[in-house]
């Protein structure tokens, strides 16, 4: 079966809330069995758009990666970092 992914690219407005919500989406990742492979760190934008902030989870399943998405849990934490930046996010399925 192959994997999900969750890529995130994101701008942080405010990093205080923005940690806030990082608390909570963990929680979200850990109930799904998802594992951060990428959370923030040196990062350069080679074409189009980026941001600052990346982040890249993986889960057990494309299907698992989007019950994550949509969980009321991670709905929740994605609340709480309305006001505390911008995100772009998508899921993807690999191996």
């Amino acid at each position: 079966m192959a994997k999900g992914y969750i890529i995130a690219s994101t701008t942080v407005t405010d990093p205080v809330a923005y940690a806030v919500y990082v608390k909570a989406a963990t929680l979200a990742i850990q109930k799904f069995g998802g594992q951060p492979l990428v959370r923030g760190g040196k990062a350069v934008t080679l074409e189009g758009e980026g941001r600052v902030r990346n982040v890249v989870i993986e889960f057990a399943s494309f299907d698992i990666a989007q019950a994550y998405f949509h969980s009321p849990e991670y709905q929740a934490a994605v609340k709480l970092r309305e006001h505390a930046g911008i995100a772009n996010l998508v899921v993807v399925e690999g191996t």
